[in-house]
């Protein structure tokens, strides 16, 4: 409870800056710089901060400008602070703060929590709170960042991470997939030992702000972590290494801005950004290797480059699990997903003999901020998918009135590789034209941008080769 009641006293700061047009993800963006130098103060880590730069300097200034002065601060620990992850957390300093008065406002604020009744490992729950609040709002427009917890903590269960692997996130995010996996692994790790061999983790995250958070959030979780600023469908992808598990929910929405080129080894070029890091992440997993990812439905049955991907995924990887995922998880409007299990297979071909598919949005509520997503929700799909987690424990075929049924590769074929399979209906006398209303728009808008983006990408391509003819 006092976790929860510092996370609310520190979210209620964001009004003092309403005024300046300010954002909540810039507001998280920005209570990192305050809130690390903050917990420094607490939990013995201020030896990483220089002298005159720390949290009771900035408290105590009397001098004159203090936003001035407060950016020299944060230009010095980004470029001279000896330790290097204060300097990855402080780099392309940049302050949402326009009047020095709100500055002092929140500085002041944050100060005088009770921060000496919160123990060292509660700090990193605050923080991700903190993420969780700027999640749930609409207005933030962060949702894509964040994954519910509930989710990523069912699938890092089944996925089961150890020791001694290289755990990846080529879209890190604010890093929840990752922070889960280390807590799972310490769950599991009692010698000392055992936790010499704690997992390797590493990510790529495009979007500085978002960077310093994945960044914060791993340093108070105590995460080992390698994280890389940069895109994994461009050439920055070369400074991945190949993991043995990939945790992701890639970024919702169609082609990314800018002039970067995508990479040129993905086998079938697409605007869409979910099929790209779907090809990405299979052909980056070393064999054997297993992944989850959370995709958007039209990765299911978008035909053209999609039907190619998901050939070509059932050949090299076994494709063994499916769940579909209930509406309102995201913030996203008209995104209905699912989460995608798989393992690399250790032949060139054929590795994909079944896939088992489990119905969690038939019947379900809408989640939302009113009704969030618990743990209790998975436990039906956790018991199905088995404790094997490459998907080969025993399981049964629940028939059509079930939630879990096994689909053959041949029956998939048979579907044009469609596998977007549902059978579960409200009124199973007129299944298939019984959809709701917001799954058939959301289907409808997903096949339009579909559509949208290939000619996109068409047109890009037109004039690539316009001007490499010049």
């Amino acid at each position: 409870m006092q976790q929860e009641n510092i996370v609310q006293k520190i979210w209620n700061l964001c009004h003092i800056l309403r005024g300046d047009g300010v954002s909540y993800h810039e507001y998280i963006s920005e209570l990192t710089y305050l809130l690390f130098l903050r917990i420094a103060a607490e939990n013995e880590t201020e030896k990483l901060i220089p002298d005159g730069y720390r949290w009771d300097d900035i408290v105590g200034y009397t001098g004159g400008d203090l936003l001035t002065h407060y950016r020299d601060v944060l230009t010095f620990l980004g470029g001279h602070a000896n330790d290097d992850r204060v300097r990855k957390i402080y780099a392309f300093p940049t302050t949402v703060f326009s009047h020095s008065e709100n500055l002092r406002a929140v500085i002041d604020g944050i100060d005088r929590l009770d921060w000496g009744s919160i123990s060292t490992d509660a700090m990193g729950g605050i923080y991700e709170g903190l993420i969780a609040k700027n999640s749930q709002d609409a207005r933030s427009g962060a949702g894509q960042y964040f994954t519910p917890r509930a989710l990523i903590d069912s699938i890092v269960r089944l996925v089961q991470p150890r020791g001694g692997e290289l755990i990846q996130d080529p879209a890190a995010g604010s890093g929840g997939f990752l922070v889960s996996a280390n807590d799972f692994v310490l769950g599991r790790t009692q010698s000392k030992t055992a936790k010499r061999s704690l997992p390797r983790f590493e990510g790529m995250e495009i979007e500085k702000g978002t960077y310093r958070i994945c960044l914060m959030n791993a340093f108070l979780h105590g995460l080992d972590l390698r994280l890389i600023l940069g895109d994994a469908l461009t050439v920055d992808s070369a400074n991945l290494t190949d993991p043995d598990v990939i945790l992701a929910n890639p970024p919702f929405g169609a082609r990314a801005g800018g002039a970067r080129r995508q990479r040129r080894d993905i086998p079938f070029p697409t605007a869409n950004k979910q099929l790209a890091f779907l090809q990405h992440i299979y052909l980056a997993l070393k064999p054997g290797g297993r992944a989850a990812v959370v995709l958007p439905d039209n990765v299911l049955f978008e035909d053209g480059v999609g039907r190619k991907v998901r050939q070509d995924i059932l050949e090299k990887c076994n494709l063994h699990t499916i769940i579909r995922l209930p509406t309102g998880i995201f913030y996203a409007q008209g995104v209905m997903t699912n989460v995608l299990f798989f393992s690399r297979g250790e032949k060139p071909r054929g590795n994909t003999k079944e896939t088992w598919i489990y119905d969690m949005r038939t019947g379900m509520p809408a989640f939302g901020k009113k009704q969030p997503l618990a743990t209790a929700h998975f436990e039906e799909f956790e018991a199905c998918f088995g404790p094997d987690p490459l998907g080969t424990s025993p399981r049964q075929d629940l028939g059509e009135q079930g939630r879990f049924r096994r689909f053959t590769r041949k029956q998939i074929a048979a579907r044009n590789e469609n596998l977007d399979i549902d059978w579960l209906r409200a009124d199973q006398d007129n299944a298939g034209t019984n959809a709701e209303p917001e799954e058939l728009a959301a289907r409808i808008s997903q096949l339009l941008r579909a559509a949208i983006e290939q000619i996109d990408l068409l047109s890009d391509e037109l004039s690539a080769e316009g001007n490499d003819a010049r």
